[in-house]
């Protein structure tokens, strides 16, 4: 018996790759493609992915409600494991072009913290893009990062620990957008 497993149900795609020489059977499992959710499609036809488990190991265990956002290119076939820190870093570039358009965008992104789908608040709020990533992207990544971290931390903060960093980088709280 497995040292504690966990129970959880999965989705299994049968795969048969025989076994060959070393060579030729490394080869055959370099190939094996990503199998990855499509949680949101961009405006683009890019999309938003996310994997299961995420690889996040907590005391040496998998942890199994784990999963990992990325962004996938169609037209070059290719994964941006995007993070916390671009996403950060691009709404402090839109604070530093206009400020006040920033802080719509953080209004924008309180609500979708809060609950609501990202295409509903962009059209509510008339958001518009300034520099940098597509409004678009920052709440449809944000959406699935923060459900991320509600599944990792669920007896922290979840995704209220990176909304309240952007909020304290804007002097605001929470407060500031109740209505």
């Amino acid at each position: 018996m497995a040292n504690k497993p966990f129970r959880y149900d999965a989705h299994l795609v049968v795969l048969n790759v025989p076994n060959s020489e070393q060579e030729n059977f490394r080869k055959q499992l370099l190939d094996i493609p990503y199998l990855l959710y499509e949680v949101e499609t961009l405006s683009n036809g890019d999309k938003v992915v996310i994997n299961k488990p995420g690889g996040k190991r907590s005391f040496g265990r998998l942890c199994r409600d784990d999963f990992m956002v990325f962004i996938y290119h169609l037209s070059d076939n290719t994964l941006w494991l995007i993070s916390h820190a671009e996403l950060f870093d691009d709404i402090m570039r839109k604070k530093d072009r206009d400020c006040d358009k920033a802080l719509e965008i953080v209004h924008g992104l309180y609500l979708t913290c809060c609950g609501q789908e990202p295409n509903k608040v962009i059209k509510a709020l008339g958001l518009t893009n300034l520099v940098g990533l597509p409004i678009e992207t920052i709440f449809k990544v944000y959406k699935w990062i923060w459900g991320q971290e509600d599944c990792n931390y669920p007896t922290k903060q979840g995704r209220w620990l990176s909304m309240n960093a952007i909020l304290n980088a804007f002097g605001k709280t929470k407060d500031d957008f109740e209505v």
